[in-house]
C-alpha cells in the first residue's frame, strides 16, 4: 500500500514538473492582433529576449476576459505562457504601459502602427533583438508625449533610420553608395536600389535616382549620428518633411520588397495638408 503511495506522489511531482517547465515568463509589447475563432485572439508580441513571437489568449473577446484589458494593442505587459503543440498560449497578463495617449488620438494612433508594422515586417521570428525592443518602446513611449504633427513626423524619420541601422540596413549618407567617394556639401541624388546618397556624376547610374537637397541630407545624417533628446529640438521646414518621408518611404520599401500598409492610411488621417513646418 506504502509503495503504491509513493508511485502516485512521485507521479504528481513529475506532472507539477512538466507543468512547470511548460510555462515561462515574459515582458512583451503587442505589435499585431487578429481574431481567432469564437473568443480567442492571435498576438504578435515582440520581446527582449525572445524576439518577435505569435501566441494565442483564449477566450480574451469575452467580456468577462481579466486579461484583455492588459493586451490591447501596443500594450507592454508581463505574460505568463505555456507552450503549445502548434503556438504558445498566454495564461496570464499584467500590463506595464497602455500607451493610453495613443488610444486616444487617431494620429498618435497610426504612427504608432506605422512603427509597429516596421518592426514586425524587418524581424523574423524568434529573432532576439534587444536594442529593436528598447527603441520601439522608447518610440511608443515619445508618441505618447509629441505634440504637433511635425514633431511626430521627425520623430518617426528618426525611427526609421535608427531601425534601419539596427537591422543592417543603413543607408550611405556621407560617401556616394555607387563610387564611394565623400560627398561634397552640395546638392545630391538618392538612390534605394543602390543603398544611399548618390554624387552628381554617378546619378546616371541609377534609375531610380532622385534628387536629395543639401538641407535634406544635412538632416538625415543628423537623425543618423544622434540620439533622440538631441534631434527633438530640430524644425524643419514642409519642404524638407516631405522630402525626407518620400525618400526613406521608398527606400524602406525597397530593403522590405513589399509596400506597408500603414503609411496609405497615414496619409488618410492627415488629408491632403502638408506637415507643417
Amino acid at each position: 500500500m506504502n509503495g503504491h503511495c509513493g508511485l502516485n506522489a512521485a507521479a504528481k511531482v513529475g506532472k507539477v514538473r512538466q507543468a512547470r517547465e511548460r510555462l515561462y515568463r515574459i515582458e512583451g509589447i503587442v505589435l499585431k492582433r487578429q481574431d481567432f475563432g469564437e473568443a480567442d485572439r492571435v498576438l504578435t508580441l515582440l520581446t527582449p529576449d525572445r524576439g518577435k513571437l505569435r501566441a494565442v489568449a483564449k477566450g480574451v473577446r469575452r467580456t468577462t476576459s481579466r486579461k484583455a484589458g492588459h493586451i490591447e494593442l501596443f500594450s507592454q505587459s508581463h505574460l505568463l505562457l505555456a507552450k503549445g503543440r502548434t503556438m504558445d498560449v498566454i495564461t496570464q497578463a499584467q500590463a506595464v504601459n497602455l500607451f493610453r495617449a495613443l488610444h486616444d488620438d487617431l494620429l498618435r494612433f497610426t504612427y504608432a502602427s506605422y512603427m509597429a508594422e516596421l518592426v514586425d515586417k524587418f524581424l523574423e521570428e524568434e529573432d532576439a533583438q534587444e536594442d529593436v525592443y528598447l527603441l520601439l518602446r522608447g518610440g511608443l513611449e515619445a508618441l505618447g508625449e509629441t505634440q504637433g504633427e511635425s514633431s511626430l513626423a521627425l520623430l518617426t524619420r528618426f525611427f526609421e533610420l535608427r531601425l534601419l541601422s539596427l537591422v543592417g540596413f543603413q543607408p550611405s549618407l556621407f560617401a556616394c553608395a555607387n563610387c564611394g567617394q565623400p560627398l561634397d556639401a552640395v546638392d545630391q541624388y538618392f538612390s534605394a536600389t543602390a543603398g544611399g546618397a548618390l554624387c552628381p556624376a554617378c546619378r546616371t547610374s541609377q534609375r531610380d535616382a532622385l534628387p536629395l537637397t543639401l538641407n535634406a541630407l544635412k538632416v538625415l545624417r543628423f537623425l543618423q549620428t544622434r540620439d533622440y533628446p538631441q534631434v527633438r529640438s530640430l524644425v524643419l521646414s514642409a519642404d524638407v518633411h516631405r522630402e525626407l518621408e518620400r525618400l526613406l518611404l521608398r527606400y524602406l520599401t525597397q530593403v522590405l520588397e513589399r509596400h506597408l500598409k500603414s503609411p496609405e492610411f497615414l496619409e488618410l488621417v492627415r488629408g491632403v495638408n502638408p506637415v507643417a513646418g
